[in-house]
């Protein structure tokens, strides 16, 4: 037998204009480049996505002196080529279109209507290229009263009910709503986008043509309240702030220790059983207010103190080498740095170093997919303001170096 080819990347040969920048559009574009797809990340001459000057901190070069990228930047356009162009340039728009004729996949996240002036709208570039996936990401989506309003990550947390949700009981002391503590809106948009393209490339396999895809971040907002939203609409009660508690499963949060905090994750009643044997008061599991996960639910203010007063005997440690040989759920708080370092992490690779030719190198969170054959590759690392403009527009357009030289003297790359 012979030795078996190689498999392709999965989306090898898709090719993908990104004009979309922040978070949400990036994020989807990096997991199709992460892929294989060729994402060309299209930027504004001069100042390019608002991201690279999100910070400190910043990106450092060989000689650990800061540039002038931001580390948030980093986090969502690896393995992209970024071209420069002006989109307020008639010439700009021009070229903009013969990309997105010579593209698979148009991603944006401008304003509803925002690119109609361009000809770069879905469906002005479908008339002449009907197999485009053209998707389109905004706070709102591209109907309804609210289609028109700017759409933030903080503000479509507060509107579409998680920071409703999230944060301590109102009778706690530090009580009130809190965001997450990343851009998660965001960022789930950003995997949404990523699905939903995939789609319809398959799709476009049978039918031949592409299509228009329409995501708003309070859509995917209120799609993701999952249990939270259901309890609501099954139960008719409105979910409360609960801090680290869980509505539906007792004890599911965090406990104190001798030396900090842990956190207990006891999903049954089997395991519950054995933490009360493990903590030295079997009596609890018996207790007919505690017995079942319903039970402990009803009767949670009576049972969570005798919890505490049993885990705050032990440090976190302790607990967690007691525990993991009884196979109850429980871990650490982990700060980064503890992230970083912790066993688990490091064996999966989590961490990542990609050369770059000014810094030497810069430090990722890997792609968490595990492809057994086709595993996700990183080809380049975060690009620097146009660094790719003359290739793509060699490689996509054919154009040759006098052509590209009058579009940089014209200002339009």
């Amino acid at each position: 037998m012979g030795t078996p080819t190689a498999r392709r990347a999965p989306l090898t040969g898709i090719r993908v204009l990104d004009l979309s920048r922040v978070l949400a559009g990036p994020w989807a574009s990096q997991m199709l480049a992460d892929l294989g797809a060729d994402v060309v990340k299209v930027e504004r001459p001069g100042q390019g996505d608002d991201t690279r000057h999100w910070g400190p901190p910043y990106q450092r070069d060989a000689a650990g002196n800061d540039t002038d990228m931001a580390a948030y930047f980093l986090c969502a356009n690896r393995n992209k080529r970024s071209l420069t162009l002006d989109l307020t340039h008639a010439g700009g728009q021009a070229l903009a279109r013969e990309l997105a004729y010579k593209a698979d996949v148009v991603l944006e996240n401008f304003k509803p209507g925002g690119l109609v002036k361009y000809g770069l709208d879905a469906a002005s570039l479908r008339q002449l290229a009907p197999r485009l996936v053209y998707c389109s990401i905004s706070g709102f989506g591209q109907t309804g009263p609210y289609a028109h309003r700017a759409g933030y990550d903080f503000l479509i947390q507060a509107m579409g009910g998680l920071m409703s949700v999230t944060g301590r009981a109102d009778d706690e002391t530090g009580a009130g709503p809190q965001k997450v503590g990343v851009a998660l809106t965001d960022i789930l948009t950003g995997l949404y986008a990523t699905i939903a393209i995939q789609a319809a490339l398959v799709e476009r396999e049978h039918s031949g043509l592409g299509q228009h895809i329409d995501l708003a971040l309070l859509d995917v907002q209120v799609a993701c309240l999952a249990n939270q939203a259901s309890n609501y609409l099954a139960g008719g009660m409105l979910p409360q702030r609960m801090g680290n508690a869980h509505p539906n499963i007792v004890p599911y949060q965090d406990f104190p220790t001798a030396d900090g905090d842990m956190i207990l994750a006891i999903g049954n009643d089997g395991q519950f059983e054995r933490f009360c044997t493990a903590a030295g008061h079997p009596e609890w599991a018996s207790d007919p207010r505690f017995a079942t996960n319903s039970q402990r639910v009803t009767h949670r203010t009576a049972l969570i103190p005798l919890l505490r007063q049993a885990t705050v005997m032990r440090t976190t440690d302790a607990w967690m080498a007691l525990l993991e040989s009884q196979a109850v759920p429980c871990g650490p708080i982990n700060r980064l740095d503890a992230v970083f370092a912790d066993p688990q992490v490091v064996a999966r690779g989590l961490r990542i170093e990609l050369p770059d030719a000014w810094a030497g190198s810069v430090p990722l969170v890997a792609n968490p997919i595990r492809l057994s054959d086709t595993p996700v590759t990183y080809r380049l690392p975060p690009p620097r303001l146009g660094e790719h403009t003359q290739t793509v527009l060699a490689e996509w357009l054919g154009l040759d170096a006098e052509r590209i030289g009058r579009l940089r003297d014209d200002a339009v790359i």
